[in-house]
């Protein structure tokens, strides 16, 4: 993995750089919203990333609460780290779309709403995880993580039940979209995909060392010779 990592993190620039030509340049400008539209090669491919980073967490955490390996541990910590990312990227692109377009930054509409809730329950998730340093500490997570995940189906498929001001999916909505604006979202969602995965990696590998650290240090201090005692 070492080897392939650099040949990855070319492929994923210049996935990156194809992806920003088929959305600046290839794409046609959409014709009620204009350039502004643009921002939709960015703001859907975001989510969808976060959605899978959340899934991947589910079943880590799920794994974890079964199996109690510290593998799925940190795969579910990792992931919900890079996914949080992704998601504030949806939340701050969808303000700057909606404002020129709708006259609003924001709604409490259902949409944005729950993905908000869904937001600060992974944000949540990640304090507990930073601040709390107890030996349940795991476990309360991976309970958090599971409720979490519970919302994505919500958020995804909230347009659908309920009437929003955020616009309704023209994938697979009935909608249609020009085979060009398809390939450009398809190309920056494997952009983002390959981005993730190789921020997920080095993450990953981060946490599993400093984890080593922690386990040589604990070894350490309870072999160390303790004085006072002869």
């Amino acid at each position: 993995m070492k080897r392939l990592f650099p040949i990855l993190g070319v492929l994923t620039a210049i996935l990156l750089c194809y992806g920003l030509y088929q959305a600046l340049v290839v794409a046609p400008t959409e014709q009620t919203m204009g350039d502004v539209q643009r921002i939709f090669y960015y703001h859907v491919p975001s989510a969808w990333t976060a959605f899978i980073l959340f899934f991947i967490n589910f079943v880590a955490s799920i794994l974890y609460l079964v199996k109690r390996r510290s593998a799925q541990d940190m795969v579910a910590l990792t992931t919900a780290e890079v996914g949080v990312v992704f998601l504030t990227v949806n939340l701050v692109t969808g303000p700057i779309w909606a404002r020129p377009v709708w006259g609003i930054w924001w709604t409490w509409d259902w949409r944005l709403t729950s993905t908000l809730v869904m937001w600060l329950i992974y944000v949540s998730y990640l304090f507990l995880r930073r601040f709390s340093s107890g030996g349940q500490t795991p476990t309360l997570a991976a309970a958090l993580a599971v409720l979490g995940a519970l919302c994505v189906p919500f958020v995804y498929f909230s347009i659908w039940f309920f009437r929003t001001q955020h616009p309704q999916p023209v994938i697979g909505g009935g909608g249609s979209i020009d085979p060009r604006m398809w390939r450009a979202l398809l190309v920056n969602w494997l952009a983002f995909s390959c981005f993730a995965f190789m921020v997920c990696w080095s993450r990953y590998r981060l946490e599993k060392l400093q984890r080593e650290v922690d386990e040589a240090h604990a070894m350490q201090s309870l072999l160390a010779p303790r004085g006072g005692v002869r």
